[in-house]
């Protein structure tokens, strides 16, 4: 028999000490590399978005990949890009960690439409505020001192 899923997972991390550097055509630039890093490695991106000082993204999980395994190489990769390309005085980073959220295929629409209306609801809540209502929402068990 072979193997079929539909994993969906939204991943969301945070630039170092949540430093607003990926605006414009900057975070254009950063979506696209981190695309096509996803789908290299064998995922379905489904969209990516968010601000300045974090990224959304929402992809189908490929069956034989991890999710931990996913976020340290876009990580790793991105940040190679953006610091290849000198956009900012010393060294750009990632935050440590991420969040990782499973939805199911009615949910899609609505996680999709809040990944896609990210400066909207950012008008009303910080990424802190948000990442928080997250874990929260999800029963994610967590030290407030690790949060960005």
């Amino acid at each position: 028999m072979s193997t079929f899923t539909q994993l969906y997972i939204h991943i969301v991390f945070a630039t170092r000490d949540r430093a607003a550097l990926l605006d414009g055509e900057k975070k254009t630039r950063v979506y696209q590399y981190v695309t096509g890093i996803i789908k290299n490695l064998g995922h379905k991106l489904i969209i990516i978005n968010g601000m300045a000082d974090h990224v959304h993204i929402l992809i189908g999980l490929a069956p034989d990949k991890t999710i931990s395994d996913l976020v340290k190489e876009v990580k790793r990769s991105s940040t190679n890009f953006i610091n290849e390309q000198r956009w900012f005085p010393g060294k750009f980073a990632w935050q440590e960690g991420y969040g990782a959220f499973s939805y199911g295929q009615s949910q899609l629409q609505t996680i999709i439409g809040y990944i896609r209306d990210q400066e909207t609801h950012h008008q009303s809540k910080n990424f802190r505020e948000e990442y928080l209502s997250l874990l929260k929402n999800f029963e994610v068990e967590f030290d407030e001192k690790w949060i960005p």
